[in-house]
């Protein structure tokens, strides 16, 4: 979102005849009306919720940016990007804020991981609906990751990646996660990992393999920690979403997992005029069985009719009843 000080705080790279009136709000208006449209269950922040060096307090920053999520009363998490703490609060600061606000979901840490690297490094199980026999068993299973700001190591330029302590985190998490689900459920849970920044793997991908659109450079670190081999070996997480590079919004499998990007949303942050600002949709879908069936995802662009475009399955459970010719990664 890059929240600053609300109406005061101008948009960037809107058209002319969009600027005299253009602010911050505008964001809080795009958060309405997705929500209203959508009527989710479950928002995603992901990460660069404010814009540090334009917010005057970080605090008052963070209530203006999630209110539209908090007057909603629908359930929300967030992650850090690399710009929450460049304003008046340190990024384990802003971490502790977000978690005491109303309905957020979002956690400093998990328990039990005293040396973990970064804040908001945290697990969500989504359970079956009230009333049915999935009710207390995990169907869906959310990973919440803060892939850092900048890099710390003085040989080592550009952004922040994801550390070997959260990758441990991760894994352990996952495998005891899949034992649960496999005792309750005879089915694993798939997953899905949020985070700020993009893996070095989403620079993989070309015009030929991806759906959306990549119009600028992948903005990832410059050392690969890995991460996204401990993703595939998992074998439960099905899509990464990530933030960062707002002019990129596509989507692109590799290795049976979808790297994708959720678009340019936020109005005081860097876009291209007449491009509209857009946020991804993702919908989860329970069989007859009580296990999910299909994740399937689309766009919606911040224009008259709140349009919808890309439309497509990111993974689809194969059916226990015949065999299935297995799909050919072109990434």
């Amino acid at each position: 979102m890059h929240y600053a000080d609300g109406r005061k705080t101008p948009c960037e790279d809107v058209l002319p005849k969009q600027l005299a009136h253009c602010s911050d709000l505008n964001t809080s208006i795009f958060i309405n009306r997705m929500i209203k449209s959508e009527k989710p269950d479950l928002i995603v922040f992901t990460g660069d919720n404010i814009f540090g060096f334009d917010a005057t307090d970080a605090a008052s920053s963070m209530n203006a940016a999630f209110a539209p999520a908090i007057s909603s009363k629908i359930p929300w998490a967030a992650v850090l990007g690399n710009h929450d703490q460049e304003s008046t609060l340190s990024r384990e600061g802003v971490m502790k804020h977000i978690v005491t606000m109303k309905h957020t979901l979002s956690q400093l840490n998990p328990q039990g991981f005293k040396a973990i690297d970064g804040f908001g490094n945290y697990n969500l199980e989504v359970h079956g609906p009230e009333g049915t026999n999935s009710m207390n068993k995990s169907v869906l299973n959310l990973y919440f990751l803060d892939s850092g700001d900048y890099s710390t190591v003085s040989s080592i330029p550009g952004y922040g990646w994801i550390k070997p302590s959260q990758q441990f985190w991760f894994q352990e998490t996952s495998r005891n996660l899949k034992k649960k689900s496999k005792a309750k459920a005879k089915a694993e849970a798939p997953g899905l990992a949020y985070f700020h920044i993009p893996l070095p793997e989403y620079a993989m991908f070309d015009k030929s393999n991806f759906t959306g659109v990549r119009q600028e450079g992948i903005s990832s670190p410059t050392v690969n920690s890995g991460f996204f081999t401990s993703i595939v070996e998992a074998g439960d997480v099905k899509a990464l979403f990530t933030g960062h590079d707002h002019l990129n919004d596509f989507c692109g499998r590799l290795s049976g997992v979808h790297l994708c990007y959720g678009g340019g949303f936020g109005y005081h942050a860097y876009g291209k005029a007449g491009w509209a600002r857009r946020a991804r949709v993702v919908v989860v879908d329970l069989g007859k069985d009580e296990n999910v069936k299909s994740i399937k995802t689309w766009k919606r662009l911040d224009d008259e009719k709140l349009s919808v475009i890309d439309e497509e399955v990111l993974w689809r459970r194969r059916s226990s009843g015949g065999r299935r010719k297995k799909p050919v990664d072109r990434g």
